[in-house]
């Protein structure tokens, strides 16, 4: 639903979330020259990573005739489709070819903001909690523990039966099978912020926070290309997970339907999905744009405690494209990490091994002041 609403946005171009607007400081480091834009977002200094250059005073973004129909409409400036006199029905026809199909994902995402509509007629305390429980089952061990720690990054190993229980409730979380999602997570790192990179910033904060679900032609590429997850695929429970995804959030609102009836659909399955799915996606937008960089990691990934707060740790974004293979992405004392936490207890009753953490010489390869 937001995208719909940045997509008739009369003045996009002048938004602050539209990357090409933000202004440069040059600054000056030992790691190089960066860009500074609004003392927020400092640009990659790799080579063949820096997706902008410093030319006459303003950053040109070096990507912007590669940008994908729907950000060409909604937040490119300069463009023949400008967002000042580009009327709502021609957006809505660029976006939709790029829509020539629903794959179950987008029929999910419909599917949950709708019944949010029905959340005020149907409120009550109970179907609330039910909400938030599902949250904490299916966010922090389903989505940020099993998904992104253990089955992305191989940051700690579990029994199997607890990798595929916690596996299973991220197939709850709604954001797709275990295959899909990992394999989309990889490709982001892999070629992070740059055109490749399934949801980076730098074709605006709409498509990297939920306008790249709907990019069905980049998906249709990644499909394309050799496959990075076949340490899942050679796994039945994951391809039977791949095959049946669907069915799971219809058993679960059925259940939900039978023990509270129709709030307890709309507040288990619509109200916690919609929410979950804008803290999640917040990692790949807000993560990318504000807070504060304290390692040399060569892309836009950012630490911000609020989204740290709201995502049971990994919004210490930076601390983990730094560290990719850590389990522990709250590597201050203060900064706070639910999903270290429970793997940390795990690893005390003897149910998580091989924990990888950062040494301390690592962390000094991957400072700003390394020399």
């Amino acid at each position: 639903m937001v995208l719909f609403l940045s997509l008739w946005i009369p003045n996009a171009k002048s938004l602050p979330f539209s990357p090409q607007i933000y202004r440069p400081l040059r600054r000056q480091t030992q790691s190089g020259i960066l860009l500074r834009n609004y003392s927020t977002i400092i640009c990659p200094t790799k080579p063949g990573k820096n997706p902008f250059t410093y030319r006459n005073g303003e950053i040109r973004h070096t990507l912007s005739t590669k940008l994908s129909p729907i950000v060409r409409a909604a937040v490119t400036p300069g463009s023949e489709n400008d967002g000042e006199d580009m009327p709502v029905a021609a957006r809505m026809s660029k976006f939709l070819e790029m829509a020539p199909g629903l794959p179950a994902g987008a029929v999910l995402l419909a599917s949950t903001h709708l019944l949010c509509l029905f959340a005020p007629f149907c409120f009550s305390w109970d179907a609330a909690g039910v909400a938030v429980g599902l949250a904490v089952v299916t966010g922090a061990l389903g989505i940020t523990l099993s998904y992104h720690r253990n089955l992305c990054h191989r940051s700690f190993k579990l029994p199997k039966w607890l990798e595929y229980l916690f596996a299973y409730c991220g197939v709850h979380a709604l954001q797709g099978h275990p295959i899909g999602w990992v394999s989309t997570h990889r490709h982001h790192h892999q070629h992070c912020d740059s055109e490749k990179d399934p949801h980076s910033p730098i074709q605006g904060f709409w498509y990297s926070h939920l306008g790249w679900l709907l990019d069905f032609n980049s998906a249709n590429e990644r499909g394309e290309m050799p496959t990075n997850v076949g340490d899942l695929e050679s796994q039945f429970f994951y391809k039977f997970i791949q095959h049946t995804y669907i069915i799971h959030p219809i058993l679960l609102a059925a259940m939900l339907y039978v023990i509270g009836g129709f709030p307890y659909v709309v507040w288990g399955m619509g109200v916690r999905a919609v929410l979950m799915y804008h803290i999640t996606f917040l990692v790949n937008s807000a993560c990318h744009l504000w807070g504060t960089q304290v390692w040399n990691t060569g892309d836009l990934s950012r630490n911000n405690w609020l989204v740290a707060l709201l995502t049971f740790g990994e919004g210490w974004h930076n601390n983990h494209h730094a560290f990719e293979f850590s389990a522990k992405h709250g590597l201050e004392w203060w900064q706070l990490d639910i999903t270290w936490y429970i793997v940390w207890i795990l690893q005390a009753l003897g149910l998580a091994s091989d924990v990888k953490l950062p040494t301390e010489t690592q962390k000094r390869k991957m400072a700003f002041n390394n020399s």
